[in-house]
């Protein structure tokens, strides 16, 4: 039973200030925004059961008895602002908390102000936001975003929070006090109870849905749902969400993305040219769901050869093909199973549980991980058991039955299982191997041997039709489609011996040919302390390995280091490293990595990392 509920808050100064320059009133702007969000949400597949809008009739009408009831409880109080304003950020802020004098979130001018607001207790409430956190050391994640919370806000102190606003109209009218309009936060925050009914009736799902079991936010407005929100429901003494987790950004090498620099990624014409599983599927899977992510072509591209066209979808292709080929579409009643099957179905029997418990955790990458290490195991069996060998012999083919059946088992437990990440795909892969509605359930993707084994196995088109790497990328320059790691930086030319000897009685070269730096040029590198969280291989690439590092920062970072040759995965994971952290993102056979670790070389077969011993906290600076 699962209520999902997302929307828009379309109130603000931004947004009248934008109406403005447009040429429009605030509701006409607002409405053509949300009709191409409503759009973006439809061809996405993304399945909300409700969607409020802030301007919604029956919204105003709840957000005007709570800031009432606020007021009458002594929560809310009348006085005056006076300090800085982020119009973007739609924030306030103190001297102390800009950064070089500009908007600690997103770095852009702030501007003095001073209005008559009415402000919100919520220092009265730091006490027991801190105690939630105590208590509930689940209740933010990632565990960083909380440590984030408490260092940056709670303990520094928390101040009365301005809850009104009147130097603009776009907003709800606080309707014992017309010149007020009710600020964000009391009335965006508020969409989650008053969309389910609190406040209104034209819903009436409250007592059936709160508190809600995770609200899913940026991790830029993790402060507003960690810290004020919950303050605003304990004093309406309602009980708090149980979950609150911050995702990351999804980032270019060059940064965050911008439409002032031209390097906005629409996920309409990449739905249009890849396919919105294609996408759905690259976003969930390439990096952890609370870290940022790089996003880059040739990243996109790469994911989709090696995990969509070569391991799901020649699987499925195989199966299917030798099943028509060899039994006409349906396997025979009479089947051997043999010894060398028990760790296929072993695997495949158990990958619903390993899966409920990433999912549980929210980590989606995991989640895929656990279900293609299956569908690679299942690719490994074909070539194990060879059923174009066991074709050619009459008393085999109740062991060919057998193989193809298990093959098909683990295809229909994994389409299952895909189905919330590519849910098309899923559907298509379901009619192939002749699953209907009662092979695809929950329950059924527990259970090893519950697709018939009459079942009508249909041919179908390639799910995912490999591309052409060198071709594609050069068809989206042509188009001005380029991302940053798409263009091919420019060689450095050679040095002349000339200018090396120049470079040398200078004084601008080491005696072991190496250029010098100075003492400038080398502070510029930051050095960290940054501790392994987990290490894998890069596929198709046999001495890279891709690591989460925790590098004292707000979430992990992916890191691509070629020291696979040298040590086990199992002998990095937990270990303490020292980590460039300031080294310009690059991508390595399609990886993205966000930083470099030392290591020392004996030879070129010879390579020991350098290690940091002792208790040092990830994230001390390495001097």
């Amino acid at each position: 039973d699962v209520m999902f509920l997302t929307g828009t808050d379309e109130h603000g100064q931004k947004i009248e200030e934008k109406a403005r320059a447009a040429g429009q009133t605030p509701q006409e702007f607002v409405d053509q925004i949300v009709a191409g969000i409503q759009s973006l949400w439809k061809l996405m597949n993304i399945s909300n059961d409700r969607f409020i809008r802030t301007t919604d009739p029956y919204h105003v009408q709840s957000i005007q008895k709570i800031f009432r009831q606020l007021y009458e409880k002594g929560d809310i109080y009348k006085s005056t602002y006076k300090g800085k304003y982020c119009t973007p950020c739609e924030s306030f802020w103190t001297e102390t908390q800009l950064v070089d004098g500009k908007c600690p979130d997103c770095g852009r001018e702030v501007i003095d102000a001073e209005e008559e607001a009415y402000f919100f207790r919520l220092s009265s409430y730091a006490d027991r936001i801190m105690k939630l956190f105590q208590e509930q050391p689940d209740f933010l994640e990632p565990a960083s975003r909380m440590n984030e919370m408490i260092n940056n806000f709670l303990k520094p102190g928390l101040q009365d929070l301005a809850v009104s606003r009147t130097s603009f109209t776009w907003g709800i009218p606080v309707d014992f006090d017309p010149g007020h309009v009710v600020y964000v936060w009391v009335d965006a925050l508020s969409n989650y109870i008053t969309a389910l009914g609190y406040g209104n009736d034209t819903y009436h799902d409250f007592d059936r849905y709160w508190p809600a079991d995770v609200h899913f936010v940026g991790k830029e407005i993790t402060r507003f749902h960690s810290i004020i929100w919950p303050a605003l429901l304990m004093a309406l003494d309602l009980p708090v969400p149980k979950k609150v987790f911050g995702h990351g950004w999804l980032l270019l090498e060059g940064g965050k993305m911008s439409k002032s620099k031209g390097n906005v990624v629409d996920p309409v014409v990449l739905s249009k040219r890849y396919g919105v599983d294609a996408l759905r599927y690259f976003l969930l899977r390439e990096f952890p769901f609370g870290s940022d992510g790089v996003f880059s072509n040739e990243l996109l591209i790469s994911r989709i050869n090696s995990d969509l066209a070569n391991d799901l979808g020649n699987l499925v292709s195989r199966t299917t093909a030798m099943v028509l080929k060899y039994f006409d579409g349906k396997l025979p009643a009479e089947q051997r199973r043999e010894d060398a099957d028990g760790e296929l179905i072993s695997m495949a029997s158990g990958l619903r549980d390993a899966f409920e418990a990433q999912m549980e955790k929210f980590a989606f990458q995991n989640a895929l991980m656990e279900i293609f290490r299956v569908i690679s195991r299942a690719n490994k069996y074909i070539d194990e058991t060879a059923p174009w060998t066991l074709a050619k012999r009459e008393e085999d083919r109740p062991r060919l039955a057998r193989v193809l059946y298990n093959l098909l088992e683990t295809i229909r437990i994994c389409s299952c299982l895909l189905t919330p990440f590519i849910p098309e795909t899923s559907e298509k892969i379901r009619q192939q191997i002749g699953a209907g509605e009662k092979e695809t359930s929950w329950a059924a993707a527990g259970a090893f041997g519950v697709l018939p084994a009459a079942a009508s196995v249909q041919k179908g088109e390639a799910l995912f039709p490999r591309i052409d790497m060198k071709q594609e990328l050069m068809e989206l320059e042509a188009n001005g489609m380029t991302t940053v790691s798409d263009k091919t930086a420019p060689e450095k030319a050679e040095e002349k011996p000339e200018e090396k000897a120049k470079a040398a009685e200078a004084g601008t070269e080491s005696p072991e040919g190496v250029a010098l730096v100075g003492i400038e040029d080398f502070a510029k590198i930051s050095f960290k302390v940054a501790k392994i969280l987990s290490c894998e291989p890069v596929k198709k690439a046999k001495k890279l390995y891709k690591l989460m590092v925790d590098a004292g920062e707000a979430e992990p970072r992916q890191i691509v280091s070629g020291i696979a040759p040298w040590y086990q995965p199992e002998e990095l994971t937990g270990r303490q490293i020292v980590l460039v952290s300031n080294l310009k993102p690059a991508t390595l056979c399609g990886v993205a990595s966000q930083g470099m670790l030392l290591a020392a070389s004996n030879g070129e077969n010879d390579v020991r990392v350098l290690f940091v011993d002792g208790d040092v906290a990830p994230g001390s600076r390495v001097r």
